[in-house]
C-alpha cells in the first residue's frame, strides 16, 4: 500500500490522458516510476499513454517477453519500459543491466517492481492501479524523495 500524493478516481480509458499528462509533467523530477496493480489492471495501457504524451511516435508494446523496451520521445529522450513479471530471480534483472538503466537519467517505467526490491534507487515514484469496475480504475501516485521515513 502506498501513501499517495495524488489520487485519480473512477478513471476510464479516455481519461487516462489526464493521468499520463500529470506523470509526464513530473519526469524531470522523478525518472524511476514503479507500477503496481494486479494482472490486467492496466499498467501497460497507462504506460503506453504516458509514452504517447511524452512524444513517442513508434508502436508501444508490453515488454513481457523481452523484459525491456526502449522508445524515443519527441526531444530525443530515451524511455525504458520494463516488465519483470517473468523473472524468477533478481539476478536476472542485474544481468540485463537494470541498475545502469535506472541511473542513466532517462525515464524508466517498471512493471512488477516487487520482483526486484533490492535494485530500487532511493528516489522514485510509485503508481498504484486498482480495479473499481470493468471500465474504471483508481490510480494513486506517490513520490519518494529518498528520505528513510518516506519508504513504505
Amino acid at each position: 500500500m502506498i501513501h499517495p500524493d495524488k489520487v485519480f478516481r473512477s478513471v476510464t480509458l479516455p481519461e487516462l490522458k489526464e493521468v499520463a499528462r500529470d506523470i509526464v509533467s513530473r519526469l524531470e523530477e522523478f525518472n524511476i516510476w514503479l507500477f503496481h496493480g494486479e494482472m490486467g489492471a492496466g499498467k501497460t495501457t497507462l504506460i503506453k499513454e504516458i509514452c504517447r504524451e511524452a512524444g513517442v511516435a513508434e508502436a508501444i508494446s508490453s515488454p513481457t517477453f523481452s523484459i525491456i523496451n526502449e522508445y524515443q520521445a519527441h526531444n530525443s529522450t530515451k524511455i525504458f519500459h520494463f516488465d519483470f513479471y517473468r523473472i524468477k530471480l533478481e539476478i536476472e534483472a542485474v544481468d540485463i543491466g537494470t541498475e545502469e538503466y535506472f541511473y542513466s537519467g532517462y525515464p524508466c517505467f517498471v512493471e512488477w517492481p516487487e520482483k526486484i526490491p533490492s535494485l530500487m534507487p532511493d528516489r522514485f515514484a510509485e503508481v498504484s492501479i486498482e480495479v473499481e469496475t470493468y471500465t474504471q480504475r483508481t490510480i494513486a501516485i506517490a513520490l519518494h524523495d529518498g528520505k528513510k521515513e518516506d519508504r513504505v
